[in-house]
């Protein structure tokens, strides 16, 4: 009798948490289409059309290729929390398993989404800490944060004309980063050796995730308030990581179109940036496609890895 209560227990709690993912995805799902109506009442389609057709198209395939070389460094930045933990996985093999990651959280985010595969798969095939695999891919997408706040910051200063604006950055960064270190020195301690090095990889990732967009403006024929565009660029970068729409899908434009107002930039334009931007992150993560007909880990020999 006991036991058939358990069973049953279990079960019930199954099915809410299937339903929830369902309602939240239903959720994203609404918001994400609400985002992209508001949009299309404020814009010409027809503007739009005529600045895409007369795109520099090399500019915008060097920009998708900055944007990969970035995800292969942030993909770098994770395998360090990873040894921190004694998942010693080698560079490809970490690679593959990241760029599979990339596609589910781009195209499966209402079921199973990149950083919960990589802990599952570590879990499973390897025995690693569920707990310490969590929160390696959740510290590396907060460090990922600390090296945008500070670029971010750094634009501000270039764009804006409100010094309580540009002060508030600046203390935001530093505080975020102090408060980072301090918790992670404090209660992940097994990370704690990799929090500056992947501090530091995060400038990185955020340095080629710029010179992309740097491209992708360029490409627009867009030769002036590049600071600006670049500080939109960054506020929409932020937008995009919240978990609110699909990918980044939505937020990103509407930002792009609210903050054109803000610093009197081509609203039309902005908003094709934005959309250009998503159209870079969804070609570059088809990739990760690949492994799910092949395993990103099945060439990984035992001496590979080493689990805690």
């Amino acid at each position: 009798m006991a036991n058939t209560e358990i069973t049953t227990g279990e079960a019930t709690v199954k099915n809410q948490s299937k339903t929830s993912r369902l309602l939240k995805l239903l959720l994203k799902i609404l918001i994400t289409a609400v985002c992209l109506w508001y949009v299309s009442t404020k814009i010409d389609f027809k503007q739009l059309g005529e600045t895409l057709l007369n795109a520099k198209w090399l500019l915008l395939i060097l920009g998708i290729f900055l944007y990969m070389i970035s995800k292969i460094f942030a993909a770098i930045r994770l395998n360090i929390y990873f040894r921190n933990i004694k998942i010693s996985l080698s560079p490809v093999s970490n690679l593959k398993l990241y760029w599979l990651g990339l596609f589910y959280n781009l195209f499966l985010p209402g079921s199973v989404s990149g950083d919960a595969y990589k802990v599952i798969r570590l879990r499973k095939q390897f025995a690693a800490s569920y707990k310490k695999a969590t929160s390696a891919v959740l510290l590396d997408r907060i460090t990922g944060l600390l090296g945008l706040a500070f670029v971010l910051a750094f634009y501000g200063i270039l764009v804006l004309n409100n010094s309580i604006y540009i002060a508030g950055l600046i203390t935001a960064a530093i505080l975020a980063t102090a408060a980072s270190h301090f918790i992670i020195k404090k209660w992940f301690r097994d990370f704690f050796p990799g929090f500056w090095p992947t501090f530091f990889w995060g400038l990185v990732v955020q340095l080629f995730a710029n010179a992309s967009a740097y491209a992708i403006i360029l490409s627009l024929g867009i030769d002036h308030d590049l600071n600006k565009y670049m500080f939109i660029f960054l506020v929409a970068s932020v937008a995009a990581v919240l978990p609110l729409t699909l990918g980044g899908l939505g937020a990103r434009e509407i930002v792009f179109f609210e903050l054109s107002k803000y610093f009197d930039l081509n609203e039309h334009t902005s908003v094709l940036i934005g959309f250009m931007i998503y159209i870079t992150v969804v070609i570059s993560s088809l990739g990760g496609m690949f492994y799910i007909f092949t395993d990103p880990l099945k060439s990984l020999k035992k001496n590979e890895i080493k689990t805690a």
